[in-house]
């Protein structure tokens, strides 16, 4: 079975369905990688310790989002459950790491980004909480994951590369970026090319933008479960995806 890489997509709100460049890229992105067996994916919006594995039966959605059209709040990914794929998450488990479950379904920093690059709903899916936001312990929990890469799992982790929504003055897509995301995005770009993971994981102190670019830290830290499901963490991905949304960063980038 081909190994699967793993990704951090920058996820996007509801509304990203309707940006027609992000689209293609999604798409394009997509149309790259060898058909995943099931999918594994950690977003921003579900931080919970212990570690947590959504719904495996059949998979809802959760709309935890507000201030959208009704349209947004009709969506339907009705894409398979994968109880195998909880088992063998909690299998790579040291003793040490409690796993619980739970019938949560899928956030829109799961499902959105699948509605667009998987389309038909027919991969098993399976979402699991970052049970920290430290990155140094999601390198660790990226790494035991890493072996379900041979078995065609594809793992992702779901955030932002720049998510200041409070410093945000022009709401429209196609809105400038501000210099702190500009700035940080380009460090981003610069600092995974180099394969720099401890610089990385210090990003709140090196980068520049920040505080602005993240003034809280949970859509960059699922950078770091992927980066931890990497044959190597310090190699250069690819990083198929780049601009801005909205004037957020919407770097998104695989590892082999």
């Amino acid at each position: 079975m081909q190994r699967m890489p793993a990704l951090f997509l920058s996820h996007g709100a509801p509304p990203l369905v309707d940006d027609e460049t992000w689209v293609a890229q999604l798409k394009d992105l997509a149309a790259t990688l060898p058909r995943p067996r099931a999918i594994l994916m950690a977003s921003a919006h579900w931080e919970s310790a212990p570690l947590m594995l959504g719904a495996t039966e059949t998979v809802p959605l959760v709309y935890d989002f507000g201030g959208f059209e009704q349209r947004f709040y009709e969506v339907r990914y009705p894409a398979p459950g994968a109880p195998a794929l909880a088992d063998q998450v909690e299998k790579l488990m040291p003793d040490t790491e409690q796993v619980a479950r739970t019938t949560r379904g899928l956030d829109h920093g799961a499902y959105v980004p699948l509605t667009v690059m998987y389309p038909e709903a027919d991969i098993p899916v399976l979402q699991m909480s970052l049970p920290t936001l430290e990155p140094d312990r999601l390198l660790e929990l990226g790494a035991r994951l890493a072996p379900l890469r041979d078995e065609g799992i594809l793992i992702v982790g779901s955030g932002f590369t720049t998510h200041g929504l409070p410093f945000l003055r022009d709401w429209r897509p196609d809105a400038a970026a501000p210099g702190w995301s500009r700035e940080f995005d380009a460090w981003a770009a610069e600092t995974l090319s180099r394969g720099a993971v401890d610089e990385l994981a210090d990003f709140r102190s090196r980068a520049p933008g920040m505080p602005w670019a993240h003034p809280t830290i949970e859509h960059f830290a699922p950078m770091f479960l992927t980066l931890g499901a990497s044959t190597d963490a310090e190699q250069s991905p690819d990083q198929p995806i780049d601009g801005f949304w909205m004037g957020l960063a919407k770097r998104s980038f695989q590892v082999a």
